[in-house]
């Protein structure tokens, strides 16, 4: 919910631009998509992945449950097989692996080649109050929604209420808490005999509520 994917496809993009890489794509994928569970199958798995990144970029989010599993885990193979594929194509391919600080230096230490080729580390903090704000009113503006003043003192009350806990969602919270108020809007405008442009398109305090309420 912090823009990893947004910024990952933007600097695909941008290392084609300059150069770097000759097409400019991002792959995005993740353990469930290159571990198998048989013997042989993960590499399959994973080369696939990273030929169809080649000129690109391939983003592996949650990387470090590669390396979850122990020396006997599946994962360990995959890793193998990016390191290899990371050395035989450096010049035509950007990899960038994704997690929770602990759990990524965890994974860095899981194989010997991974610290010499992942060597910057880029962290995405936590919005702001106000950028989660902004980002529910740019929602709104999206799908043509406006919000009443009292609305917008809910929103914002709950969005400063959230508990920033590890699992705090960030803009997937605003998203969820977003659908969920377009979902009370329409359950209170449906019965209205020949709702107006206003009611249709109007949020009110009323249906902004906790996600899960």
């Amino acid at each position: 919910g912090t823009g990893k994917t947004t910024v990952g496809r933007l600097l695909a993009q941008i290392l084609h631009a300059v150069g770097v890489v000759s097409k400019g794509h991002l792959v995005e994928t993740d353990r469930s998509k290159l571990v198998a569970g048989f013997v042989g199958q993960t590499a399959l798995k994973t080369q696939q992945a990273l030929e169809a990144a080649l000129g690109g970029m391939l983003l592996i989010d949650e990387a470090y449950a590669l390396a979850r599993g122990g020396d006997d885990d599946f994962g360990k193979e995959a890793i193998d097989t990016v390191v290899k594929f990371m050395e035989d194509h450096r010049d035509d391919l950007a990899v960038v692996a994704a997690g929770y600080p602990q759990e990524m230096a965890d994974f860095i230490d899981a194989n010997p080649g991974l610290k010499s080729r992942f060597t910057r580390t880029v962290h995405f903090a936590d919005y702001t109050d106000d950028e989660l704000v902004s980002i529910f009113l740019k929602l709104g503006d999206k799908h043509r929604y406006h919000l009443t003043d009292d609305a917008l003192a809910r929103v914002r009350h709950y969005v400063a209420a959230e508990p920033r806990t590890r699992g705090f969602g960030n803009a997937r919270f605003v998203r969820n808490l977003f659908e969920t108020a377009i979902a009370h809007q329409a359950m209170r405008v449906a019965p209205l005999h020949d709702p107006s442009d206003e009611h249709l398109t109007t949020l009110t305090a009323d249906d902004i509520a906790p996600v899960d309420a």
